[in-house]
């Protein structure tokens, strides 16, 4: 089961001011995800307020669950401002996702929204986990894509991936971009895995409601960022439209053009051409 939120023209939750969640999470739509089956159910992110997790919770509830574990993809805020709804729960992460929130205690709590209290996980582990729900076998699997301290989750019986962050419609967030070669090596590891589907976190509606996007997703990404990868010894793609930027991860048809991500992809220019020692270029 999906639970999706954003991408509503002229809506904010939380204020006028520029926050993350308006202008991150919320605009460019978020999906968390649960695997339920008799009363046991895996939460994989607990979405991006204490509202959309109480909605989580109570929609298990309904369908008779009374024993849920929660798995986390990794630190960041919309993946984690639902945790406290679920704090009498078990909550699952790979070692370096606790060690980051403890690391960014103060940051996440005195946010704009804060996430107060920041609800830690119980449960650590290290590449690789294999959880049961019901009959259904989960293998949590550690990525180092978009942040360090991925989590995956691999579904064999579905041919399915949660994949979190690692990849998003229509680009990759930067959120680490000295690791951006690193980021490409995992790609390469990920797409040797056996699965058929991927649902990510960020994503259109339609594609997340009909099943989930194909493998030629991965594809996008990677053509995205060697793109980004370039841009240190050639700055001057940093003046290109993103239309243009983006033409090869475009050109797959795995991600479509949604202007949110026009200012995610000048984001991410600075962020890379900083890290590179570059002047950034201004925003259009």
């Amino acid at each position: 089961m999906a639970f999706y939120d954003g991408r509503i023209e002229h809506k904010r939750l939380y204020g006028e001011e520029e926050n993350w969640l308006d202008d991150g999470a919320f605009i460019l739509g978020t999906a968390t995800y649960a695997i339920f089956e008799g009363a046991e159910a895996v939460v994989y992110d607990t979405h991006m307020t204490l509202d959309h997790a109480a909605v989580i919770r109570a929609t298990l509830e309904k369908q008779g669950v009374t024993s849920i574990r929660v798995v986390m993809s990794h630190w960041h805020t919309d993946h984690v401002a639902g945790n406290a709804v679920f704090s009498d729960c078990e909550i699952i992460s790979c070692d370096l996702t606790r060690q980051r929130l403890i690391e960014h205690r103060e940051e996440l709590e005195n946010g704009s929204p804060p996430i107060k209290p920041l609800v830690l996980p119980t449960t650590t582990f290290t590449d690789r986990l294999d959880l049961t729900v019901g009959s259904i076998t989960l293998e949590l699997r550690q990525i180092d894509i978009h942040s360090a301290d991925g989590t995956l989750v691999l579904i064999p019986s579905l041919g399915l991936v949660l994949a979190g962050d690692t990849l998003e419609d229509t680009l990759t967030y930067v959120t680490e971009p000295g690791r951006l070669a690193i980021h490409l090596r995992e790609l390469a590891r990920f797409r040797r895995w056996d699965f058929q589907w991927i649902l990510p976190n960020h994503g259109r509606y339609e594609m997340i409601a009909a099943g989930g996007y194909q493998r030629d997703l991965i594809a996008a990404t990677e053509r995205y960022l060697e793109q980004l990868i370039r841009l240190a010894g050639q700055p001057e793609l940093a003046d290109l439209p993103l239309v243009e930027f983006a033409a090869g991860s475009l050109a797959t048809g795995a991600v479509a053009w949604f202007a949110p991500y026009e200012e995610v992809h000048r984001h991410n220019i600075r962020c890379v051409l900083k890290a590179a020692g570059e002047k950034p270029a201004p925003a259009p």
